[in-house]
C-alpha cells in the first residue's frame, strides 16, 4: 500500500475531503471538526506531521511546521498546539497537513 492508499482508507475515512479542485487532487483539506479527527487518528497509528497548513476562502492562509516548536514531526505536543493557535482566530478554515507515514504501517 502507498502512502496516499494508507491515508485515504486509515485516515481520512469517512470525513469529508473540501478540495473541490484548487489544490493538486492527493492533497485532502478538512473543516476543523474533521481535522481534529484526523490529528486524533494520526496521533494512534504514529504517523508524523511535517506541517499544517490552512485555507481561508480558497487562498492559502498560513502554515506551521513541526521545527518551529523546535521538536520532532512525531510529538503530538507541537500539531495539537498549532492546530489550537488556528483554532483561536476562529475563522472558517479549511486545513491540511504534510504526512510521514512510517513503513511499517504501509506494509500491513
Amino acid at each position: 500500500m502507498n502512502k496516499s492508499d494508507y491515508l485515504k482508507t486509515k485516515i481520512f475515512y469517512g470525513l469529508k475531503n473540501l478540495n473541490n479542485g484548487f489544490d493538486a487532487e492527493n492533497i485532502y483539506y478538512f473543516s476543523e471538526t474533521d481535522f481534529e479527527i484526523v490529528l486524533k487518528r494520526v496521533q494512534e497509528k504514529g504517523i508524523a506531521i511535517y506541517g499544517i497548513e490552512p485555507w481561508l476562502n480558497g487562498t492559502f492562509y498560513d502554515v506551521i511546521s513541526y521545527e518551529q516548536y523546535s521538536t520532532e514531526p512525531d510529538d503530538p505536543k507541537w500539531y495539537k498546539r498549532a492546530f489550537t493557535r488556528f483554532r483561536r482566530k476562529k475563522k472558517n478554515l479549511m486545513y491540511s497537513a504534510t504526512y510521514v507515514v512510517p513503513n511499517e504501517l504501509l506494509s500491513n
